[in-house]
């Protein structure tokens, strides 16, 4: 078994690395943007995969790292972690039913509810302390949830007709085309950036570049507001037009 995830402020990547050391020791976990991913993939059987979930839809960056590798997922057995700020409705059946479109077969799924990553919408931000339960509930419900794996019993959280319907009337039939491309939405206010380049280094897709010793936008962004929650002046906006507070899943362990 072998964990693979995509994670933005570190949520999804806490939550397949404290599954797979609760199912068993020396058991790897990669991101999708780690060189060795896809052979580890190859090496494996049983694939843990995790993602965060964007209106109840499959980030751009995942999608296109499991088409662009489509060859590997074949006969492999899926078990999914989908991490969410509020609710997916069938988040981890989503990517199950895209996963099977390449031959693998979904064998269950864990839903877990983090810390909202989104740093400029004031509306969706929680105390800390009430993080901090959230990520200790998610603990909780991941140790149940391995438990049960290594005796052969998986949680079929998202899994489902029922479930399928909750997500897509839920969020995703109004929002889909949020997620269906890379979105060209970042802004970046010029007048605050001192052009150090952390956004630069740490987005996954390098849609930001450095000119001018000022950071500049492209339009593949994946909404994974890294840079968002990384940019030491408050610089860059995306969904909202004021950063509210920054956050990072270090923040509240």
């Amino acid at each position: 078994m072998v964990g693979i995830y995509f994670s933005g402020t570190g949520n999804t990547k806490y939550c397949v690395g404290r599954f797979v050391e609760e199912c068993a020791d020396g058991i790897g976990s990669y991101s999708i943007e780690d060189e060795k991913a896809v052979s580890e993939i190859e090496k494996h059987d049983t694939v843990v995969i995790g993602y965060p979930v964007y209106y109840s839809n499959i980030p751009k960056i995942l999608k296109d790292f499991i088409r662009n590798n489509a060859s590997v997922w074949k006969d492999k057995k899926i078990f999914i972690i989908a991490t969410m700020g509020l609710f997916s409705g069938d988040g981890a059946g989503m990517l199950g039913r895209f996963l099977e479109g390449f031959g693998a077969k979904t064998i269950g799924g864990l839903h877990l509810v983090m810390p909202d990553c989104i740093a400029d919408v004031k509306l969706l931000k929680r105390s800390l302390e009430v993080n901090k339960q959230l990520v200790k509930k998610a603990n909780e419900k991941i140790k149940i949830s391995a438990e049960s794996f290594k005796k052969g019993e998986f949680s079929q959280d998202g899994i489902g007709l029922w479930s399928h319907f909750a997500g897509l009337f839920g969020q995703r039939i109004y929002y889909y085309n949020s997620t269906k491309e890379y979105s060209d939405k970042l802004k970046i206010d010029r007048e605050k950036c001192i052009g150090c380049g952390v956004c630069a280094k740490v987005c996954p897709m390098k849609n930001i570049e450095m000119k001018e010793n000022k950071a500049v936008p492209g339009k593949m962004c994946t909404v994974c507001y890294r840079c968002v929650n990384k940019c030491p002046t408050q610089s860059i906006t995306l969904l909202g037009k004021k950063v509210a507070e920054q956050c990072g899943i270090e923040k509240y362990l």
